[in-house]
């Protein structure tokens, strides 16, 4: 990997950790806090928060009807979210162990607690959920795919992708086959140091 790779990736994550600041000092202007993966608010601004709460008889009053014939469509897709889920999660607890690659919590990237929020009605909270969800899961499986990428084929498109995981950067150019066996051992490696110290970062 070269230097202004590096450089750049090492700048990302300074960013990343600017805003995880930022995100803490809105903890505390909306008066929230974690604790034991509970989402816990003063008890005087929950009440003003309920106080915005649109009421479920007349929210759905003012639901567009064609929203409501998309509904089905919209939560038929969680079969195949679970569905994905199952394999993904089966695949990676049989297979990394044997590659040698440290596996992806579940919970760092997925990411139910909009239902906490006092201002939504019922309604609203069952699609954050939906939405937490599935959003979560294919970032899982998006970083499971990723190690799986980085140890068999760390090669970068020759197309321009409009976007990609963050393991992408560290791959071999398209083309440079003179240092794909190199660079290929030397990301099988990373992973393996992952592997013994869970709490490194990819790019560190």
């Amino acid at each position: 990997m070269s230097a202004t790779i590096a450089e750049k990736l090492a700048q990302i994550k300074r960013l990343e950790r600017e805003i995880e600041a930022d995100l803490a000092a809105r903890r505390q202007q909306f008066h929230y806090q974690l604790r034991r993966g509970r989402v816990l608010f003063d008890d005087a601004f929950r009440r003003e928060q309920r106080a915005l709460r649109v009421p479920l008889r007349d929210f759905l009053a003012r639901t567009r009807p064609l929203f409501v014939l998309t509904a089905p469509f919209i939560y038929a897709v969680i079969i195949g979210f679970v569905v994905l889920d199952l394999l993904a999660s089966l695949y990676q607890a049989i297979c990394f162990p044997v590659y040698g690659i440290q596996k992806v919590r579940r919970r760092d990237y997925i990411a139910i607690d909009r239902q906490y929020l006092p201002y939504l009605n019922a309604l609203q909270k069952l699609n954050c959920v939906y939405c937490g969800y599935g959003n979560g899961l294919l970032a899982y499986v998006s970083e499971i795919s990723a190690r799986t990428e980085q140890y068999w084929c760390p090669i970068k498109h020759a197309h321009k992708l409009r976007a990609h995981h963050a393991r992408y950067a560290l791959f071999v150019d398209y083309g440079d086959g003179a240092h794909f066996a190199a660079t290929e051992e030397a990301l099988r490696e990373k992973l393996h140091e992952e592997l013994e110290a869970p709490d490194k970062a990819p790019d560190a």
